[in-house]
């Protein structure tokens, strides 16, 4: 059994150390964070390591970023890359994936999640419980889905984006894929019919921009 370090002891840290032991594939290691505030709380066995940032990590360490802040996990992944740890994949063993897609480094899919035929995924994705990706997609670095996010087929989702719990994104075409651009948010609950432009946060059933119009609109 191989060893692992996990950064971070949130909750969503907690999910991911149950995971990893149910899987059985790594023994965990220690725990990293700026505080032991949420260390403490979850009473995880494994011990207190401090900083990560303070760390000497062998080119031989694997490390689990179990941090749900997309923005957060990137810095950190950045920061550990060039200290040249690895970063296995965690996917729980209740997950279908299909032999014909790829997810590179650094994921986590979490407990009945389903990627489809054909779907190409970056590096860093986490995709929380009852999720699933279907086929054709492309689903670039850094994204999160929240719990029971509904991805349909032909969606191009681009870098750095946020997809809240429960959203559904209906399906592109084949020549005409549904388009997520890179650092949108979409807020939980949304229906996404048509693309989505870069850096927008969008909300709502059909979705639409997150501005003060818009909500008077729909309040």
């Amino acid at each position: 059994m191989k060893d692992i370090f996990i950064i971070g002891t949130s909750g969503f840290a907690s999910e991911v150390t149950e995971y990893i032991l149910d899987n059985g594939d790594y023994k965990i290691k220690g725990y990293f964070d700026i505080s032991e505030i949420e260390y403490k709380k979850y009473e995880y066995k494994a011990p207190f390591l401090g900083n990560e940032k303070e760390f000497n990590f062998t080119s031989n360490d694997n490390v689990v970023i179990a941090i749900a802040d997309y923005k957060l996990r990137n810095k950190v992944y950045l920061e550990l890359k060039n200290k040249g740890v690895n970063f296995p994949n965690i996917f729980h063993k209740s997950c279908f994936i299909s032999i014909s897609s790829s997810i590179d480094e650094s994921s986590i899919l979490c407990p009945f999640v389903t990627i489809t035929s054909n779907a190409n995924i970056g590096k860093n994705f986490q995709a929380n419980i009852y999720s699933y990706v279907a086929h054709d997609c492309i689903i670039g670095d850094n994204v999160t889905f929240a719990p029971s996010v509904k991805c349909n087929g032909n969606v191009v989702i681009e870098d750095n984006v946020y997809i809240g719990t429960g959203v559904i994104i209906h399906q592109g075409k084949a020549n005409k894929p549904l388009k997520i651009g890179k650092d949108a948010v979409i807020a939980a609950g949304a229906v996404v019919t048509k693309s989505v432009p870069a850096h927008k946060v969008m909300f709502g059933n059909p979705a639409i921009e997150f501005t003060k119009e818009n909500i008077k609109r729909r309040s």
